[in-house]
């Protein structure tokens, strides 16, 4: 019976300790008082930006990447055999920062090859921009974001000593466990919402270089076929 007792009650401790070992997220937001639960909000916000600017840049970079191979060669046919207007009409029927650079090139064909090389580089310049929209706000959040987490954890700490010096050095700890889970849940938070921006901008960094390297390549091709003899 004593034996039986003594399993029950150890039994009874196991199972408190794992109530009190479980801490889900919300909880541990809400135990960090009205300043933890504004700076994570705010982080969440600027999560959520990041998020959709990654998700809205990354599909359209990838359509402008997508072309078709054999789209120079019919360039290449259409303009040696003097058919400009069917050169220009399979640029306007592919939507394609590629194609409009050919397409701008196209346009100028009979002006000095100098004119022509310096407006596909503007076309090439106003393309680069659209492909870049709103990619600099993710450089921001990525540096942004740790900072806000770092403002929350000298917020708690400040918190947390006030409690200290209000009660002459013998606060209770349940009355410094709020600015202690401020400091370090805004912490985990900026930190976290700064490496997932940072990670996000430079891969578009990447796919908007590996497009801005097709432009170039075909720009070069295109004034290789201008120079070649008829």
């Amino acid at each position: 019976m004593l034996l039986f007792q003594g399993l029950t009650q150890e039994a009874g401790i196991e199972e408190v300790l794992s109530e009190e070992k479980t801490l889900s997220v919300i909880d541990l937001i809400v135990n960090g008082g009205t300043g933890s639960i504004l700076i994570i909000t705010v982080l969440f916000v600027m999560l959520f930006v990041a998020l959709y600017i990654y998700f809205e840049r990354i599909f359209a970079i990838k359509a402008a990447s997508q072309i078709d191979s054999n789209f120079m060669n019919q360039i290449r046919d259409h303009i040696t055999n003097g058919k400009l207007e069917a050169a220009k009409l399979l640029c306007a029927q592919t939507d394609s920062p590629v194609a409009r650079l050919t397409a701008k090139g196209v346009s100028r064909i009979g002006k000095p090859l100098d004119d022509i090389n310096t407006a596909i580089e503007n076309a090439g310049t106003l393309e680069v921009y659209k492909l870049e929209k709103n990619v600099s706000v993710l450089a921001t959040v990525a540096g942004a974001a740790p900072m806000i987490g770092f403002l929350g954890t000298v917020i708690g700490m400040i918190l947390a000593f006030h409690e200290m010096a209000s009660s002459g050095g013998q606060a209770e700890m349940g009355l410094l466990a709020s600015g202690i889970y401020t400091a370090m849940t805004t912490t985990v938070a900026g930190l976290v919402v700064g490496i997932i921006a940072y990670i996000g901008y430079n891969h578009l960094v990447n796919r908007t270089d590996k497009v801005i390297h097709k432009m170039e390549a075909t720009a070069v091709e295109f004034l290789d076929l201008l120079n070649e003899p008829l």
